[in-house]
């Protein structure tokens, strides 16, 4: 038996389009990349029997990126970027994708694309294509490979479909491509030099990624566009003669003139009007009128009206769109199209809402007389968004409720009748001057009946006037006012002008407009208007200065065309790509050689780095301080030198105790992140330099492997970290004597310990004593000398390990029954000296020095040592040393705790008040899993 394998853009429409071509006796099983899954039945194709394996993509499978050494900013002039090698690599890594469905493939004999009908869709199509070219024979071939066309999820649709199949089609695949291409070359160059270009520059300026898009940027252009006309817009005084007439109510009239701009004219005017008492009725008319119900909706009329009727951002909508569509509430939300098909089931969905305490009253009203909905646009990619499944307020979140009453709604509008008024409008002629008033009346709420927000208050005519009536004048003046600039550009607007000028499709709409938001380009106002930010002016400005076709939208617009040409057969791929590659190419050149007039306008914005700041550290260089620069990102400038040195983006940094660096001569700054966060030394130039192979960028002294620093890592290292593999607990002396913590140079790890300390440091290296390497597999060890204030309430208890990841159970030992052969160990000791005047005392041992540790022996050692018993954990370990130790306790013992190991010895030998001068030695012994095989010894006096 033959065997077609079909694949699906998303899971979730894999799985409905299983359901309806097996008459849903399909089986289903997870694929091996546990993000698809696969269904399968038996049927009939192409006049045989066929095995149909049904699975699905996650979108894209593979994305372009630059080859290699081309990725990187510091090595690679960003001109290179036009003609540099590109290669397509997976999308999404951790799905396995191309893995996946070539196992799936094999053998398999047909392959049926079920992707979405548009351009994306077509690439996708080649994608996987590409993806199982090893596992089904020639898989170009149209005797092998098929596409289904469909642009709803219905039975009558998909089945359709299956009966007409065609094939992939090539040329829209690859203008996708090559749009990628493009995107990926322009975007990168012109982003990698400004940004390169302005970093350090200026004190008040975030440089840290100043990017440029061919979509993007001309959505920031309108932007600043309405900025721009709003700050050159100059008020103008006009004057209108205003009457007023009638009774109860007061009837304002408009002058047909409407307003004039000369004081003396107008004055003309109000003279001619005021020698009248009353107003001779000219004519009345009346005209009943409609207002239209809406079309079927699509992607771009939801962001419109999420973002100027309920306050939502494109972007944030899309998102709970999405949400809603997963959970099986809506069709999907990302649709061109705003007209229903023609076999589509509007009936049975009217009567799915009709039980709903929102609207359901309403649904039911229009069951009994609906009304056909008007014709809009099929662009052939999927149905118009419509409400799938009956949700009450109590299942959904506030927001997602919001977009859903509104989509049902929505759908409800466009099957209702119009709104319908009348209209009157009546003509008064005072001395010559034509004035008017209009009242309009509702008939028939329509559509504005579920459609609230669009219905109007009914305005009654107070009086009902006749032609030639006289009509007395209450009041009669001359109002004096001025022309108003425009609003800034709300969303709404934004979305429209876009799709008015082709930039971007319905899925990328919301992502550039959150992009010139996320990027500080603009900032969301009340009433969700767009106000665009002085980098983002200053931005379109310099293009405008440079090359104003840079953020034009024509240049877009003249690139769509050319795609459109590839996807249409009229043009090659490769002339096209290389055409257009050329052109941005020299447009590049020339904005590269311009700059400096894009500088100029940054300049006059900007604060530069010599007059902002204050004095920190010295220049290891010229000795003269250098200014700090508090604003994002925060740098370091030297003036005399005319250098920046970037510093860590989180924390507070300050002068680290005149410490110099003693590679360099740069004094060392210490970076905290808050009370409890992390805190590390650091060297500016070091840090912005490494001086060591090994040694990252951007890395302080805690990961510095100079072996004589007494701030690097070779003499304050301490342990690996135990929550992660690359990382090393280093001692932190930053806040001491105060604080003493062990802190992790990789991860988030901080362990507080050493309360009472006055001075830790590391010191040297030690072996094992003798005794214990007969026993243990590894001679390198950390003794560990601490000499704290015992302390002297019997249950107190304080912290011992601050992490800000939760420790995972860090006390219990995971090993295996052989693993205290086969692990390497570290000893640690603790002392503790101090007269007590208690009857018992408790120590407390950090135990989150070292990776996963299990006690193995514990033994006291006291001056005066009458016979008593003695106690270990676990009491098997070392049982043979006990008889070396006695105790004056009557016990110690070892539990472990939420976040360490507590030691508790006990005496109840001894009389209350009595003062004892006490030696405590307590030797730990832990397993530890890291192999390195040199420590370090710890001290603290």
């Amino acid at each position: 038996m033959r065997v077609a394998l079909m694949v699906a853009e998303k899971p979730s429409l894999a799985a409905s389009l299983a359901g309806i071509l097996s008459n849903g006796k399909c089986s289903s099983r997870k694929g091996s990349n546990n993000a698809c899954s696969v269904h399968e039945w038996t049927g009939q194709f192409r006049g045989e029997t066929v095995r149909f394996k049904m699975t699905s993509v996650c979108g894209h499978i593979m994305g372009l990126e630059f080859v290699g050494k081309y990725n990187s900013w510091d090595r690679v002039d960003p001109a290179e970027l036009f003609a540099c090698p590109t290669e397509k690599k997976e999308a999404t890594a951790s799905l396995r994708m191309p893995a996946f469905l070539a196992q799936e493939a094999k053998g398999c004999d047909y392959l049926i694309l079920w992707l979405d009908c548009d351009k994306e869709g077509e690439n996708i199509c080649f994608e996987v294509m590409s993806a199982v070219s090893g596992s089904i024979h020639n898989v170009h071939s149209n005797r092998v490979t098929f596409r289904a066309k469909f642009s709803a999820i219905t039975d009558k649709d998909i089945k359709y479909a299956m009966d007409n199949l065609i094939h992939p089609n090539e040329n829209e695949a690859k203008s996708v491509d090559a749009r990628q291409e493009l995107d990926l070359r322009i975007g990168c160059a012109f982003t990698r030099f400004q940004t390169k270009f302005f970093q350090g520059k200026y004190a008040d300026l975030d440089a840290s990624l100043i990017s440029y898009g061919p979509c993007q940027t001309p959505t920031l252009g309108f932007c600043v566009q309405r900025h721009d006309e709003i700050q050159t817009f100059k008020p103008e005084t006009f004057w209108y003669v205003q009457v007023t007439v009638g009774e109860n109510p007061e009837l304002k009239l408009d002058w047909q003139r409407v307003r004039v701009f000369d004081k003396e004219i107008a004055c003309i005017y109000l003279n001619k009007v005021k020698e009248h008492k009353e107003a001779l009725v000219e004519a009345v008319t009346s005209k009943e009128q409609t207002r239209a119900r809406p079309q079927a909706l699509n992607t771009v009329e939801l962001m419109r009206a999420a973002s100027a009727g309920l306050g939502i951002g494109p972007h944030t909508a899309m998102q709970l769109a999405e949400k809603l569509y997963t959970r099986g509430y809506i069709s999907y939300p990302r649709t061109e199209t705003t007209q229903y098909p023609a076999n589509f089931d509007l009936v049975g969905v009217v009567r799915m809402l009709q039980p709903s305490n929102e609207f359901g009253e309403e649904a039911k009203a229009i069951a009994r007389d609906m009304t056909s909905p008007k014709k809009g646009n099929d662009a052939g990619d999927h149905p118009p968004i419509t409400p799938m499944r009956l949700a009450t307020r109590n299942e959904l979140e506030s927001d997602c409720w919001r977009i859903y009453d509104y989509i049902c709604r929505h759908f409800l509008g466009t099957v209702s009748r119009d709104l319908k008024y009348r209209s009157h409008t009546t003509k008064f002629r005072i001395g010559g001057e034509l004035f008017t008033a209009t009242t309009s009346v509702l008939l028939d709420p329509g559509f504005t009946k579920v459609m609230t927000w669009q219905s109007f208050a009914k305005n009654e005519l107070g009086h009902q006037f006749t032609a030639n009536e006289k009509v007395k004048i209450n009041d009669i003046r001359l109002v004096e006012s001025q022309t108003g600039p425009p609003d800034y550009l709300t969303e709404s607007e934004l979305i429209s002008l876009m799709e008015k000028h082709g930039i971007g499709t319905d899925a990328s709409i919301p992502v550039h407009i959150n992009n010139i938001c996320q990027r500080n380009y603009v900032t969301v106002g009340g009433g969700r208007t767009l106000t665009p930010t002085s980098l983002g002016i200053v931005l379109v400005h310099g293009y405008q200065k440079i090359d104003p076709e840079l953020v034009l939208p024509t240049m877009r617009s003249a690139v769509e065309q050319q795609l459109n040409l590839i996807s249409q057969g009229s043009a090659d791929f490769r002339l096209v790509l290389k055409h257009a590659v050329e052109i941005f190419r020299l447009k590049f050149l020339y904005f590269v050689q311009n700059i400096s007039n894009m500088d100029m306008l940054f300049e006059a914005t900007f604060s530069s780095l010599c007059s902002s700041g204050k004095s920190l550290s010295r220049c290891g260089k010229c000795r003269r301080y250098m200014k700090y620069i508090q604003t994002k990102p925060p740098r370091l400038h030297c003036s005399t030198c005319d250098e920046t040195y970037q510093l860590p983006v989180k924390g507070i940094v300050r002068l680290y105790r005149e410490y110099k660096c003693p590679l360099d001569d740069f004094e060392l700054v210490a970076s905290t992140n808050g009370a409890k966060g992390k805190a590390f030394p650091l060297c500016p130039y070091c840090y912005n330099h490494p001086p060591f192979r090994d040694m990252q960028k951007s890395s302080g002294c805690n990961s510095c492997p100079h072996p004589t620093c007494a701030h690097s890592l070779s003499l304050l290292g301490v342990s690996s970290c135990f929550e992660c593999d690359r990382g090393v607990l280093v001692l932190d002396c930053t806040m001491a004597p105060k604080t003493w913590r062990l802190v992790c140079n990789v991860c988030d790890v901080i362990i507080n310990c050493f309360d009472d300390a006055t001075k830790v440091t590391v010191e040297g290296k030690s072996i094992v004593p003798s005794v214990l390497r007969q026993t243990l597999t590894c001679g390198w060890v950390w003794p560990v000398g601490l000499q704290i204030r015992a302390r002297s309430v019997a249950h107190s208890r304080s912290p011992l390990c601050t992490n800000r990841r939760r420790l995972p159970s860090l006390m219990v030992s995971r090993r295996r029954k052989d693993a205290f052969s086969a692990l390497p160990t570290s000893f640690l000791w603790l002392k503790s000296t101090k007269r007590l005047r208690c009857a018992a005392i408790r120590v407390v041992v950090v135990v989150a020095v070292v990776s996963e540790a299990e006690v193995v022996k514990v033994a006291a050692d006291v001056t005066n040592r009458p016979k008593t018993r003695w106690h270990s954990w676990p009491p098997t370990l070392f049982s043979s040393w006990a008889t070396r130790y006695s105790d004056v306790f009557d016990g110690c013992w070892v539990d472990i705790v939420d976040r360490g190991i507590e030691i508790t010895a006990k005496c109840t030998n001894t009389f209350p008040g009595k003062t004892y001068s006490l030696k405590l030695i307590c030797e730990i012994i832990f397993l530890y899993t890291n192999k390195k095989n040199s420590f370090f010894h710890l001290e603290c006096k």
